[in-house]
């Protein structure tokens, strides 16, 4: 096993390491519809607490996406998403990873707010956001939660497996889009290269994530992409998933991954949108922009966040309602913003 050289750990670092201790059990959750960043993240701490000889458990509000079935092969039972309320409340603490708000762990979060055990918190968005009580590890300028995980580890000299680093590598090549995107920078690429000297096999993550998509996959791309709208005068697009696609191609939210980004790719765009309902009466909204557009703070408007180029959000809706709120919203937030050269 490979350690790494202990830098001097910051205030955040060791109020964080001092959430658990050995022998305690610690419960590890993020938010619905987890992500690579999300459950790598989680995985990645599994490995490096059990190295500390704490018990660490991941209990999360949705099931882990199949893509991302293969982080658990080596800790078997460490899921237990199934009986996640039963497990936070005999926790002796919790780590709230990649989200700083209850309202992104929805049926958990009436849960985690009533634990009365300290909750911890390891996140890269903006925004405040509500949790109880707890140590915070917090980023916005970090490319992912796993980027801030490799951060803490190095800190505090803890020993990274290769399994620990191959959880990490999947929370930086999904959350930065294969370092494509602008969050990537400098210091991401350098906790990259690191991760890949500990062992990482860059192509196995690829086929992995990317390429063992069921068949309904691209045929959802394709039906999707069929309502794609683009305004060039103010650089705006969008599409919108047909009511009742995902059944009929038997696929699940996750893979509408990247979807968003096909609209986001034509030339002039300046802010994407992808518009699907969900449960609940509800509206989700993708956002993705490119150049001076901060969509967190378009998103924030309404209840969600999540990064300058990259944010989210449920609004209560019909599909029709939230389209017709968000596009003469997004239209005049664009209208305001001076075009660049991108």
């Amino acid at each position: 096993m490979t350690s790494v050289t202990p830098n001097t750990p910051s205030a955040a670092a060791l109020e964080v390491a001092a959430l658990w201790r050995p022998g305690q059990r610690i419960c590890l959750t993020t938010h619905v519809n987890p992500d690579g960043d999300g459950l790598g993240s989680e995985v990645a701490m599994v490995h490096l607490l059990r190295g500390l000889g704490v018990e660490a458990i991941i209990t999360n509000p949705t099931p882990t996406p199949e893509r991302f079935a293969f982080l658990f092969a080596d800790l078997p039972g460490v899921d237990r998403s199934h009986q996640a309320v039963k497990e936070l409340r005999r926790a002796d603490a919790i780590l709230v990873l990649d989200i700083a708000d209850l309202s992104r762990l929805g049926m958990l979060g009436e849960t985690v707010r009533d634990a009365g055990v300290p909750v911890g918190c390891i996140d890269h968005h903006t925004g405040a956001g509500v949790l109880p009580a707890g140590p915070r590890y917090v980023d916005a300028t970090a490319a992912a939660t796993g980027e801030l995980i490799h951060r803490l580890a190095t800190e505090l000299g803890w020993t990274i497996t290769p399994a620990a680093a191959r959880a990490m590598y999947v929370a930086l090549v999904t959350d930065t889009g294969g370092f494509r995107f602008s969050n990537t920078r400098p210091a991401t690429l350098r906790c990259a290269a690191d991760l890949l000297e500990r062992g990482v096999d860059t192509e196995q993550v690829y086929v992995q994530v990317y390429a063992s998509a069921p068949v309904g996959r691209p045929r959802l791309l394709v039906e999707v992409l069929q309502t794609l709208v683009v305004e060039d005068d103010v650089g705006l697009a969008w599409v919108t998933v047909p009511p009742g696609a995902l059944e009929r191609h038997d696929v699940d939210p996750d893979d509408l991954d990247g979807i968003v980004e096909h609209a986001r790719s034509v030339r002039g765009v300046r802010l994407a949108l992808l518009f699907r309902e969900v449960s609940g009466g509800r509206t989700k909204v993708s956002f993705r922009s490119v150049g001076g557009v901060d969509v967190a703070a378009l998103a924030r408007r309404y209840g969600g966040g999540g990064h300058t180029k990259a944010a989210g959000v449920a609004i209560v809706g019909s599909l029709g309602e939230v389209q017709t709120t968000i596009l003469t919203d997004a239209r005049a937030y664009l209208r305001a913003i001076p075009r660049t050269g991108l």
